[in-house]
């Protein structure tokens, strides 16, 4: 039998679970209230406090580091990989510190997974999001010293893409989809015959904005902030990314407690930023399926937002007449990890490395 332990960090969730081969035993989302994680300056800082959480989970649960075949996480930033199993190196670990590629918690998982590798565990990632199956033209941003780069949830996407597939007894390959991921962060992608051509790099500044991502600003304004010297560089990638989104309109990040503010206490700014969150999802859904000339099979959304009804009802009455929207609340992609990881220890699927 083997044994392994998923790790997934989020922007303000750590979730982990534990598989016996390929079936999950137990797993849990730990949620960290956005006010702790702002206390914190870089997301490595962040080290302690995630692993902490990790080793109470485990040790609730009887789980012992030293008796697992392989500890797994959702991958981090590197330079462009194609999509599979990977071993956790040196390299990889390199380019992810360096933030040259990139910067999200899914980075310091890597971190933490290598961390629990010292005492036996192998350390992987699956589909990382540095996964690059764009066409050519999706790399054009307008400006020939930028190239729009492949960087979004590219796990949790192929993982819905194929679970869609075999719930309508579909091949991957055979279909076109919109897929919309809604988490800490949104992200936006069309998959055509099984492969991601393009989508938005809601990391670092593009598509709608999410819970606490700004995305796709006015350059123009966005270049005027830079330079008013009014703020420093770290300060305006916080604008970014943590300190942007709904945080900037509500200073909140949890859509639930918005809704709350919104409907039962009749904050009428909070409902106006959730409206205009879907408004702008829904733009970039529509805009996607412009890509395969609006030959859409289907339009899943999917992540924790996916949850709630209101929200939903929004983006639909936008984008149903583009394809059939089907909802695939939270994300699949703790079973992606401890599965595919499974099949790489049994030798069915190839381990890749960096």
């Amino acid at each position: 039998m083997k044994k392994i332990f998923v790790i997934n960090l989020g922007s303000t969730s750590t979730k982990v679970a534990y598989f016996e081969d390929d079936k999950c035993v137990i797993k849990d989302s730990i949620k960290h209230d956005s006010g702790e994680i702002r206390k914190f300056d870089s997301i490595w800082d962040q080290f302690d406090f995630r692993k902490n959480a990790i080793d109470a989970f485990m040790k609730d649960h009887n789980i012992d580091v030293k008796k697992l075949d392989a500890i797994v996480t959702r991958g981090g930033h590197t330079e462009p990989l194609t999509s599979g199993v990977y071993r956790i190196n040196t390299k990889m670990l390199e380019q992810s510190r360096s933030m040259k590629y990139g910067n999200h918690p899914t980075d310091l998982g890597l971190q933490l997974a290598n961390e629990y590798s010292k005492e036996g565990p192998i350390p992987f990632t699956v589909d990382p999001p540095c996964t690059d199956e764009f066409e050519p033209l999706a790399r054009y941003s307008g400006l020939k010293e930028i190239e729009r780069l492949s960087r979004f949830h590219a796990l949790n996407h192929k993982a819905v893409a194929r679970q869609f597939a075999e719930d309508h007894n579909k091949k991957y390959e055979d279909l076109n989809l919109v897929v919309c991921h809604m988490g800490g962060g949104t992200s936006v992608a069309v998959h055509k015959n099984g492969k991601l051509i393009d989508g938005d790099n809601g990391l670092d500044g593009d598509g709608p904005f999410s819970t606490d991502r700004s995305c796709g600003l006015p350059v123009g304004q966005l270049i005027k902030m830079c330079y008013s010297g009014e703020y420093t560089y770290e300060q305006m990638k916080k604008k970014i990314k943590g300190f942007g989104g709904l945080m900037s309109y509500v200073n909140e990040t949890d859509v639930t407690k918005i809704e709350k503010r919104a409907f039962e206490n009749g904050e009428e700014e909070c409902k106006e930023a959730l409206d205009a969150m879907c408004y702008q999802t829904a733009k970039e859904i529509g805009a996607m399926a412009t890509v395969v000339n609006g030959k859409i099979d289907a339009i899943l959304i999917t992540g924790g937002i996916a949850n709630s009804e209101y929200l939903m009802n929004q983006i639909k009455k936008r984008v149903e007449f583009i394809a059939p929207v089907y909802l695939y609340p939270g994300e699949l992609e703790m079973e992606s990890l401890g599965k595919n990881v499974y099949k790489a220890l049994i030798g069915e699927v190839e381990i890749k490395e960096l």
